[in-house]
């Protein structure tokens, strides 16, 4: 089916199979009758949508994101601040689809669209699959914290070559791809109560576009560690892996785990998925959880949660008392 779609938002991809001739709001009607086509073409009884496009340009929020009033008139007037990924995350949630974003974008983190999904009675989480070199950050960092080693500096650099190292070939996309790779050490780290091991870490992330890897991805770190008396040493880190092979897990489980808060009526942020995001959508206010340990055990406890279980503590008291 013809997708949304403005080159202007991922410079380096043209559109073959776009919808055309349409203003912003009957683009996201479309993709609603769509999906109301797709659900009845297949026999479907529940649908979920998970976005997995190419990483836009960084736009940030603006007064059009504010309140769904704003961007229902945005969605009327084009506005400019309105992406093609918005615009399937509106349809979605306006039809009571369950929604996830795996992009570094916004259309998973603007309070227009928390408003929506509480009103509709709609799941969302997101943002940007946690799949390569992040993954294995929120792994170490933990451990590095846990064990109190000190942290100088920690630079990172990707080499790939699918459409997604081509789309982030360009300095905007690359913008936004960076800001979610950066988030995740400071929120495990912190800095702020740990001054002296993470507060003047440096922390570097590049990604290179190089086409004969192909879907292959290579993730390179090196970290630079001090111990016991200031003592330096250095971990290094060669990550080869698939891009695809290791996201297509994470959307099959997406889609159980958001058709099932769906079923169990939970609607808005779904906090509880945070483990498969880099950038975790969480509530105003609140900071996003990046160490994996603890994310596993949020999604762990608010599944004995539904089935009305005991949630797991690791206490473990009642094995050491008469």
């Amino acid at each position: 089916m013809p997708a949304v779609f403005e080159q202007h938002y991922v410079k380096k991809l043209n559109g073959p199979n776009v919808k055309t001739g349409l203003s912003k709001a009957e683009q996201a009607a479309a993709v609603i009758e769509d999906m109301e086509n797709f659900k009845r073409r297949e026999r479907c009884d529940r649908l979920v949508m998970i976005w997995c496009g190419s990483t836009e340009i960084f736009l940030s929020r603006s007064e059009v994101h504010a309140t769904l009033a704003n961007f229902e008139k945005g969605l009327r007037n084009n506005d400019p601040q309105i992406a093609p990924s918005m615009i399937y995350a509106y349809a979605a949630i306006k039809a009571g689809v369950a929604y996830a974003n795996g992009a570094p974008n916004l259309s998973a983190d603007i309070p227009a669209l928390d408003e929506l999904a509480r009103e509709t009675g709609t799941p969302t989480c997101g943002k940007d699959f946690k799949t390569g070199q992040t993954l294995l950050k929120t792994i170490l960092a933990p451990g590095f914290k846990a064990r109190l080693l000190g942290l100088n500096g920690w630079f990172s650099t990707n080499i790939l070559g699918n459409r997604d190292g081509e789309v982030l070939d360009d300095p905007e996309s690359f913008k936004t791809k960076e800001e979610s790779k950066l988030g995740v050490l400071g929120s495990i780290l912190q800095p702020d109560l740990y001054p002296d091991l993470y507060g003047k870490l440096y922390h570097k992330v590049r990604i290179n576009y190089y086409p004969p890897r192909g879907d292959n991805k290579e993730g390179w770190d090196n970290i630079d560690i001090f111990g016991w008396c200031g003592m330096p040493m250095q971990i290094k880190v060669d990550f080869l892996c698939r891009d695809s092979i290791l996201a297509a897990p994470l959307v099959l489980d997406l889609a159980l785990f958001l058709d099932l808060a769906k079923r169990a009526r939970l609607s808005g942020i779904q906090e509880w998925l945070s483990m498969f995001f880099k950038s975790p959508v969480v509530a105003a206010g609140l900071y996003p959880e990046h160490d994996l340990f603890i994310q596993q055990k949020k999604l762990k406890n608010t599944l004995r949660w539904m089935m009305g279980e005991e949630l797991i503590t690791h206490l473990g008291r009642e094995y050491y008392e008469d």
